[in-house]
């Protein structure tokens, strides 16, 4: 039996158990995935246990994309590229990192025909470092803005992009309004919005929250006529990339969506 899980914080509203217990359930694999709410200051004691307990790989998101890098043995070239971690996995003996949401987060755009354009990427962490990276190796034109000045600034020279101030954000009009911050993410964030105002001009928004589907900021584009892309098949194509890395297996992802959309609507229910 492969123990797997998700380490985070927080993680209440967390999908990725539902999407992996069912993967196994799906392909037969004799597997379970759990849930490890770890917050900041647990984190270096999380993955020393992690070394002496038979887990097989884990999922991380926020706030541990980051930090966890110093935590493992090697890096994949896309974590190192991308400067976060998404994914832990054993191989030879030493903890891997690697980043499953560059191809997690292209995946919609280039399903759609998406042409590049210019983009606005709202934030600075682990996820939109994948999201700047991305739009960078695809030929966009990339901006990005977060409310933590020193983040945006490391961002932007990573990638060799330019950034403005979060209070100016609304003088950029992209073709591409990217978030990647917990605003309108279930819980405390649910009722905001990164965006302040018309979002005339742009063309598509894409929110990576996925917990709820619709998001206050997708509810404004959509009542203005804007184009949209939810969070959830970023989030499928970045699990099916774990899970392949993890048994090697690809399952289908049409049923995946269909399984999480029926799961966010009980939810919400």
């Amino acid at each position: 039996m492969l123990l797997l899980g998700i380490i985070g914080h927080p993680l209440s509203h967390t999908l990725s158990p539902v999407l992996h217990n069912w993967a196994f359930r799906e392909m037969g694999i004799q597997a379970s995935y759990h849930v490890w709410d770890t917050p900041p200051e647990k984190l270096t004691a999380f993955m020393a246990a992690l070394r002496t307990l038979p887990i097989h790989g884990a999922s991380v998101t926020i706030p541990h994309k980051e930090t966890v890098m110093l935590l493992t043995d090697r890096l994949t070239d896309s974590a190192r590229d991308i400067g976060a971690v998404n994914t832990l996995y054993w191989e030879d003996g030493r903890l891997w990192g690697d980043n499953t949401d560059v191809t997690g987060f292209m995946a919609p755009l280039l399903e759609r025909g998406v042409q590049p354009g210019t983009a606005l990427v709202l934030g600075a962490g682990g996820a939109a470092r994948a999201a700047v990276c991305g739009l960078h190796r695809a030929g966009w034109k990339v901006m990005l803005s977060s409310r933590t000045e020193s983040r945006a600034d490391r961002l932007a020279h990573s990638f060799q992009t330019a950034h403005t101030a979060w209070n100016d954000r609304h003088d950029v009009r992209p073709d591409l309004l990217v978030n990647t911050t917990p605003l309108g993410m279930s819980g405390p964030f649910q009722a905001l919005s990164p965006w302040k105002g018309a979002l005339s001009g742009i063309s598509l928004v894409y929110d990576l929250v996925y917990t709820p589907k619709e998001t206050p900021l997708l509810i404004q584009a959509r009542r203005e006529g804007v184009q949209v892309i939810h969070g959830l098949p970023m989030f499928v194509h970045q699990g099916l990339a774990q899970f392949e890395r993890w048994t090697g297996r690809h399952f289908p992802l049409p049923q995946a969506i269909a399984l999480l959309e029926e799961t966010l609507a009980r939810r919400k229910a």
